[in-house]
């Protein structure tokens, strides 16, 4: 059985639409599973986006122009949303490629850096894809014998993805003991080194990259390609930060050489 050193919060979030970097989010639901696997708090935020909804955003969560005109925007509450990530892992459904790297835009539009090396990242759909592969209704119906409700309200969604979480431990008996492995496991061995998931670390801790013609290579053996993405490219910040430190040192080895 899984042991939990510290909360894992999942989180499920509704937004304008799937850009990464120019929708923005219109409610958040946090849940926190304590280390007992008893439920902590439990938070849900409507937000004014500062944009229009599309229509065809609003006919997928329901969330309309009028419903958030008045709520608070995101950097109003990132403070108390921040904190409440402090100390815990992370966890969501299909969150590792959407969800997380959507959630950190957000952060640092608000002024604040969420560093991926701070936590783990359990991803309950990438774990369901890997046993099952359905969608989160269907994992609810497979896990928890039930119909789901109100699908995409993302409080509905986020309750209902630590029910499946919780139910996945008890179905299979060969997953990983720690939060750690389990990380792991549900982003299929990868280690991601950022989180937009441009690199990742290999079981020598070896940085390669995770996307572009050089996708699984060793970021040091193609060091023009770490180049071009930082001087020509557009990368979030903790992208580029990981960018500076293998120039700076690959440049400094060469140095050493000469």
């Amino acid at each position: 059985m899984l042991q939990l050193k510290r909360p894992i919060v999942f989180f499920d979030l509704e937004c304008t639409g799937l850009d990464k970097e120019n929708d923005r989010i219109v409610q958040i639901a946090l849940y926190k599973l304590m280390p007992d696997f008893t439920a902590g708090s439990m938070w849900s935020y409507l937000i004014n986006p500062q944009m229009p909804i599309p229509a065809k955003s609003t006919e997928i969560h329901g969330i309309t122009d009028e419903m958030v005109k008045d709520k608070p925007l995101f950097r109003d509450i990132a403070g108390e949303v921040f904190d409440y990530f402090v100390g815990c892992d992370v966890g969501g459904y299909n969150s590792n490629a959407f969800d997380v790297p959507f959630l950190f835009n957000e952060f640092m539009r608000a002024g604040f850096q969420w560093n991926a090396s701070s936590f783990n990242m359990i991803d309950v759909g990438n774990l369901f894809k890997i046993k099952e592969t359905r969608t989160l209704s269907a994992a609810v119906l497979f896990y928890c014998h039930r119909e789901m409700q109100n699908a995409h309200d993302a409080a509905v969604d986020i309750t209902e993805t630590v029910n499946v979480f919780l139910a996945q431990l008890m179905h299979y008996a060969d997953l990983p003991g720690t939060v750690e492995e389990l990380a792991l496991y549900t982003n299929y061995g990868q280690k991601l080194a950022d989180l937009s998931g441009k690199f990742y670390y290999d079981a020598d801790n070896q940085l390669r990259y995770n996307f572009g013609k050089w996708k699984g290579e060793l970021v040091s053996e193609h060091l023009d390609f770490a180049q071009w993405m930082y001087y020509k490219a557009t990368f979030p910040t903790d992208t580029n930060e990981i960018l500076a430190e293998v120039l700076n040192v690959f440049t400094s080895e060469s140095d050493e050489w000469d």
